[in-house]
């Protein structure tokens, strides 16, 4: 028989967690800044509209500018160097450790194995990234259960063509590689699929206990995939180009608030549409009716989960955050490439291996210039949508200055959970509030590529053989008027504190 004291603690520890909110990320991959309907965009997405209608949407939030280093950092809060994915990740360890090692460190805690003393149960479905090998799996890092993408990027229609033409790409469930049925499943579907199904089976085996979902997409990664039947409906939108999107994004973001009033757009970065010919033209508009169709289908799936949250009776007992890994991906040149040349097939069926180009990735970062793995604004800057009723506010924006390492803090406070000790990441629950946030500096360095914002400020480079600038972003929000020669006591200060950072973290 137990004390009496000891039944106490227990039935008061089962209380609190099953008092604590669940807990879901949701996180598109290369998806741009303006991709959204409610950042402006001509694509439906009239889920995650819904729950920036519903909650609060950050305007001013921020990514590592690469998949694989910000899924570092919204895990652990620390920054990608920190954790151990400075740049890349790596198939297999290698004899080099520390702030470039290629995959987690030992000494970072994960957002679930943080929540797990709380009474949390942790989950995963879709792309993970950040350790190929055993022991560096969801499954080795806190998550219970997990089914999804280990690498990188992958045929949407059948990992069976990766692994046979391109090399593996290691998929699991669990602990156990496994190849998915090639029988027309599209993987977007597949990982909502498996955590819905993650999520009924916690309510039977644990229902007075919490949840944390980490719901990880491919898309809008390529290659770019999608049902025809959807493609075919996007590509009207499209026939004109990319400047004429970009324009009218631009319009809708400055009426939705998004962007000050007279804020510029920058200039265009991509090929003159006009002097293309005409079976090219046709070509790119199917590129981004392909990529529309990718995130038109990431969003039905998102309300998929929804209602599936509110058949359970779980949505409003649920903390739902959304946000992109980095900017959109402008590999592949102005006009992009087709990254298999063995596969043939039309644009967006699964013999085919495309991406859609700087050009149109220029489109979807608008108003903001480069692109994801560069550190400007267009490279950096995240869509960032949080819903909890009772606590934020419907309908509310932020100008807090957020970033991905404030992920695990946020949620560890909202969790009741004890965060890792030494973090930078800061909790914006105070912002969620209804608070201005928190003052701050932030750091990046990726492949070079560096940037420090303070306050207003933010110092920039392309590279490293590439000078510093100047921005001061409440005044110059697209980074177009270089104060670095006008400013240089400014712009000298902020590069020593860059340096101090730089080295504080690990850059080499």
């Amino acid at each position: 028989m137990k004390p009496p004291i000891l039944v106490w603690l227990l039935a008061a520890m089962t209380a609190t967690a099953a008092e604590n909110p669940n807990l879901l990320v949701i996180l598109a991959d290369d998806l741009g800044w303006s991709d959204l309907g409610c950042h402006g965009s001509e694509i439906a997405t009239p889920n995650l509209d819904r729950l920036a209608a519903e909650g609060m949407k950050f305007r001013q939030f921020y990514n590592a500018a690469r998949c694989c280093p910000s899924r570092a950092a919204l895990l652990t809060g620390f920054y990608p160097h920190q954790a151990g994915i400075g740049a890349m990740v790596v198939e297999k360890p290698g004899n080099e450790k520390g702030p470039y090692q290629g995959y987690l460190n030992d000494t970072c805690t994960t957002l679930a194995e943080a929540l797990k003393p709380a009474g949390y149960h942790s989950y995963l479905s879709g792309k993970w990234h950040v350790g190929e090998f055993r022991p560096q799996w969801p499954i080795d890092r806190g998550f219970e259960h997990s089914y999804g993408l280990i690498s990188g990027a992958m045929n949407y229609y059948d990992l069976r063509i990766d692994k046979t033409k391109e090399g593996e790409r290691v998929f699991a469930r669990d602990g156990e590689k496994i190849v998915p049925p090639a029988d027309g499943r599209y993987i977007t579907r597949e990982f909502t699929k498996e955590a819905a199904g993650f999520l009924a089976g916690h309510r039977k085996e644990h229902p007075a206990e919490p949840w944390f979902l980490y719901l990880a997409y491919t898309a809008p990664h390529w290659p770019l995939h999608a049902p025809e039947e959807l493609v075919k409906k996007h590509e009207p939108a499209y026939r004109d180009g990319w400047q004429p999107v970009r324009e009218a994004r631009h319009r809708r973001q400055i009426e939705l608030g998004l962007l000050p009033a007279g804020t510029p757009l920058s200039p265009p970065d991509g090929a003159e549409w006009e002097k293309l010919p005409e079976a090219k033209r046709a070509e790119m508009a199917r590129k981004m009716a392909v990529y529309a169709a990718m995130i038109e289908v990431m969003d039905t799936e998102i309300g998929v989960l929804l209602d599936d949250l509110a058949k359970a009776g779980e949505l409003d007992k649920t903390v739902i955050a959304f946000l992109s890994d980095n900017g959109a991906c402008a590999e592949g040149g102005l006009l992009g490439q087709n990254f298999r040349p063995d596969l043939a097939g039309e644009i967006g069926t699964v013999d085919s291996y495309h991406n859609y180009g700087q050009s149109w990735a220029n489109a979807s970062n608008t108003p903001f210039r480069r692109h994801k793995s560069h550190t400007h604004e267009g490279g950096i800057r995240s869509p960032f949508l949080i819903r909890w009723p009772g606590t934020i506010k419907a309908g509310t924006s932020s100008d807090a200055v957020g970033h991905v390492i404030d992920v695990m803090p946020t949620f560890c406070e909202i969790a009741g959970a004890k965060p890792p000790e030494g973090m930078p990441g800061k909790s914006l629950l105070p912002a969620l509030k209804g608070s201005a946030g928190i003052s701050r500096a932030i750091g990046w360095e990726h492949f070079g590529a560096a940037a420090w914002r303070d306050g207003d400020w933010k110092l920039v480079r392309k590279n490293k053989a590439s000078p510093w600038e100047l921005y001061n972003l409440a005044k110059d929000p697209c980074e177009l008027s270089d104060l670095a020669a006008a400013s240089q006591e400014k712009a000298a200060a902020m590069t020593a504190a860059w340096e101090t950072w730089a080295k504080e973290v690990g850059v080499w």
